[in-house]
């Protein structure tokens, strides 16, 4: 629908400085423009209310609270992302390009009502102190994330980037023009224009895929039917979400790095700006990871697949299994390069990025080791999606399992060993599963024509 690996082979052609620098910037852009999107948009609805919410703590209960809805639902919808994805893709390739419009009705019909029956009844307890009107809102918002998410990664799993990009600014872009029109209304103000900027961000996505995939029939529940959406995917999903999240929620709720907020909800004023600064910087690796993957490795990948299928002789597969592997290796060495100079880059000007941001000098040592996590999260980004290309779906479950244990572990002892360990457990739980992880994937190209042939 996309075609995305055209437009950036198009742009490349110009075999010129500038239209390079254009590829990766138009790459960088699509790629972590929702996530910069939605950052900026939260941050700049704290920043325009503080003079006008009173008191000023309203402002930091609201970040919290979206901070905690879209963690939790990219963890509860983490079950079917990767899966709904993936079968998406084979009905794809079987020419059913009607199936995936009324499935994904009635996955979000699903997910809908169950979010529902969770977050309703389990919101009316937890924030007693707060007004019926808000609770109403913080469900419904956690209704509408779980559907944003998985249309979303529909969407991802398709190549629409643009059309994302287009709607995350369009849903965004609503909520923080609500945001001033509503902020007097306090917390629920605020809440309310959240609410309202998600939900143009889901129908915006919705038509998109109305338009490109129509269908006759509105809604189908096949996607849920008996091995039509892998288990080990639907794992991965979650342990991949959970895994990024569970540092973060370590030092909310440990006592001696978290304070609470609002209700139930914990902050960490020590490790959460950090962190956020740190994710601004994989703009650079993201772009890297979307040129070279969606240029060079899909050429090949798709080369050597297609000499499979079509019986092309035996020269010419391993010469296309050989490209491919070297483009794929090329690949992930470019990101780690890139993010690596981009990493150098923010922790020599880190004190200077603190103090523009307003933020003291004593995050600095969070900042550079974040930084260097972020880093090793793009790399990983890019080794998973080579072993989603050759279906090695047991290696991501293994290594999406082992991140989030080791970030559990690692961030657990990084506290008990004091301050200036902090962000230490996240970046080396990422370093361990990188290593395994490459050294997996050097093994699986080495035997990549025999597990073709033989074990399929």
């Amino acid at each position: 629908m996309a075609g995305i690996g055209f437009e950036l082979r198009k742009m490349m052609k110009g075999d010129s400085y500038s239209s390079l620098i254009m590829a990766y910037a138009y790459a960088g852009i699509i790629s972590s423009g929702p996530w910069v999107l939605s950052i900026i948009a939260v941050l700049l609805i704290g920043v325009i209310s503080l003079p006008a919410v009173i008191p000023a703590l309203l402002v930091s209960k609201f970040q919290t609270v979206v901070t905690y809805l879209i963690a939790s639902s990219l963890i509860l919808t983490g079950t079917v992302q990767l899966a709904f994805t993936r079968y998406s893709s084979d009905r794809i390739f079987e020419k059913q390009h009607n199936r995936l419009l009324p499935n994904l009705n009635g996955l979000l019909l699903v997910s809908m009502t169950a979010s529902g029956v969770v977050a309703y009844p389990l919101t009316l307890f937890m924030f007693p102190e707060q007004s019926l009107f808000f609770r109403l809102l913080f469900a419904a918002t956690a209704v509408v994330l779980c559907s944003v998410w998985i249309t979303a990664i529909l969407l991802s799993g398709l190549k629409a980037y643009k059309a994302i990009l287009v709607n995350f600014a369009l849903g965004y872009g609503t909520a923080l023009l609500l945001a001033i029109l509503l902020r007097h209304g306090n917390l629920e103000g605020l809440l309310l224009a959240f609410l309202t900027g998600q939900f143009v961000l889901l129908l915006g996505m919705q038509l998109v895929i109305f338009r490109e995939y129509p269908s006759k029939s509105f809604v189908e529940f096949d996607c849920m039917g008996k091995g039509r959406m892998y288990r080990s995917l639907m794992l991965t999903g979650l342990f991949y979400n959970l895994g990024v999240w569970i540092d973060k929620f370590v030092f909310w709720f440990h006592p001696v790095t978290g304070s609470p907020v609002i209700g139930p909800l914990h902050a960490s004023l020590v490790y959460d700006l950090p962190v956020f600064m740190a994710y601004l910087s994989i703009i650079p690796g993201m772009a890297v990871f979307l040129v070279r993957m969606e240029t060079d490795f899909v050429e090949y990948y798709d080369k050597f697949y297609d000499a499979v299928r079509e019986g092309g002789t035996l020269n010419h597969i391993q010469e296309m299994k050989d490209e491919m592997v070297r483009v794929a290796r090329e690949g992930i060495y470019d990101i780690v390069k890139i993010q690596g100079l981009t990493t150098i880059v923010v922790i020599v000007a880190g004190r200077q990025l603190l103090q523009i941001a307003g933020i003291s000098e004593i995050h600095l040592p969070l900042l550079s080791i974040q930084v260097v996590a972020v880093g090793f999260q793009v790399v990983l980004l890019g080794l998973l999606n080579v072993f989603f290309y050759l279906d090695r779906r047991k290696r991501v479950l293994l290594l999406t399992a082992l991140f989030a244990a080791l970030n559990l572990v690692f961030t657990l002892v990084s506290i008990r060993m004091g301050p200036y360990f902090y962000g230490y457990g996240f970046a080396l739980a990422l370093l361990v599963v990188l290593a395994l992880g490459m050294a997996l994937l050097d093994k699986d190209l080495k035997r990549l024509e025999y597990e073709t042939f033989m074990l399929q």
